[in-house]
């Protein structure tokens, strides 16, 4: 299909260019989305009528993204979402669930704006580009986390795996000599052994206790029958 543009498009053209398009392509968004026109000789006289008010309403509409994207410049958001240990996400994160967090975030965006080439699947930071105006781009981070948490983490440059995990150290790995380590680990094994003992101790102890007062119990009881 023929068709005239009514604004830059990547790999196509610049505003008033007549180029051939698929069908398909131009039925189902160049045409809606108002960015061409069927390049007919009604809609060539009528662009070429327009031409000034159009290129002026380009201009403006691209100052105004451009002002958009200076303040949209280094945002960041995040999307909490479900994960398996290896990071698989139990879903996918969308164009529209970008919009969606940019909306949150003061930001009006729609979702064919956000440029997606396939939906996020795993957790960590993603770059986004986010297309405000056929010749203004933006970058945001997509920060894909299971809690706001990890998601700090990940902003921050860590290892949300490593953090997450509740590591158990050797005492090899507090000892940067082998004999210290080793001495370490005895004294801990002697401490362990000497509270064993002590435990032993006690428990005897008591059972000693106990055994005594049952047989002083007879003993006292006879006394008692003795004087009545």
């Amino acid at each position: 299909m023929e068709i005239i543009l009514l604004e830059r498009v990547a790999k196509l053209g610049q505003i008033g260019d007549v180029v051939n398009v698929k069908n398909g392509y131009a039925r189902n968004f160049l045409l809606p989305q108002k960015k061409a026109l069927r390049a007919t000789k009604a809609n060539m006289a009528v662009f070429e009528a327009q031409r000034k008010e159009i290129e002026a309403n380009n201009l403006k509409a691209k100052t105004e993204a451009e002002a958009v994207a200076a303040k949209m410049e280094g945002t960041s958001v995040v999307l909490i979402r479900q994960a398996g240990e290896s990071g698989q996400l139990f879903g996918s994160v969308s164009a529209r669930d970008i919009a969606a967090a940019l909306e949150e975030a003061g930001f009006k965006t729609d979702k064919n704006q956000v440029v997606l080439d396939r939906a996020i699947k795993i957790l960590g930071l993603n770059d986004i580009a986010v297309r405000l105006h056929a010749e203004v781009d933006v970058v945001v981070t997509v920060n894909v986390a299971r809690s706001a948490e990890e998601a700090e983490i990940q902003a921050a440059g860590g290892d949300v795996d490593a953090s997450a995990e509740e590591e158990e150290f050797a005492v090899e790995d507090y000892f940067e000599k082998e004999e210290d380590a080793e001495a370490a680990a005895a004294a801990g094994d002697e401490e362990v052994a000497e509270e064993e003992v002590e435990t032993a101790a006690d428990d005897a102890e008591e059972a000693a206790e106990e055994e005594e007062s049952s047989e002083d119990a007879p003993a006292e009881e006879e006394a008692e029958e003795e004087k009545a």
